[in-house]
């Protein structure tokens, strides 16, 4: 390292993968079982939801409000599927695919996916919150 230069590589090493994943599946499971509550819960409290709507959707009452309407709505059988990850120990990203069952104009089933994504911030504890979630 050159005299004044300073190193800003991580010295620490962490699974975004893995636990990216693990926080995707439990994330995943709550909109399955249609709990907006428990969506919610997942976002820091000043949080951001961009859907393609151009919604700006900001913290736990607005987050839960609009999962809820998607589930009025009838959508079900989220999956989340990694795509990239990186970070650091404070602020992990993702990008991933999506796909879930939703109701055509006429009522029918039918497949609706895309892209997004997210940006968490890890709590005291560990775990990870959203802080920014957008998709199209």
């Amino acid at each position: 390292m050159r005299e004044g230069i300073m190193n800003l590589a991580p010295s620490t090493s962490f699974d975004h993968r893995d636990e990216i994943t693990a926080a995707y599946a439990a994330w995943d499971s709550a909109f399955n079982k249609a709990d907006s509550k428990a969506v919610a819960a997942a976002y820091v409290s000043n949080a951001k939801v961009l859907p393609p709507t151009h919604q700006v959707i900001s913290g736990p009452e607005e987050i839960e409000n609009f999962f809820a309407g998607l589930f009025s709505g009838g959508f079900t059988d989220h999956k989340l599927t990694i795509m990239d990850a990186g970070g650091d120990e404070k602020v992990v990203f993702s990008t991933a695919k999506w796909t879930a069952d939703g109701r055509g104009s006429d009522g029918s089933r039918q497949s609706v996916g895309g892209l997004a994504a997210h940006v968490f911030e890890r709590q005291a504890d560990g775990s990870l919150k959203l802080r920014l979630h957008t998709f199209n």
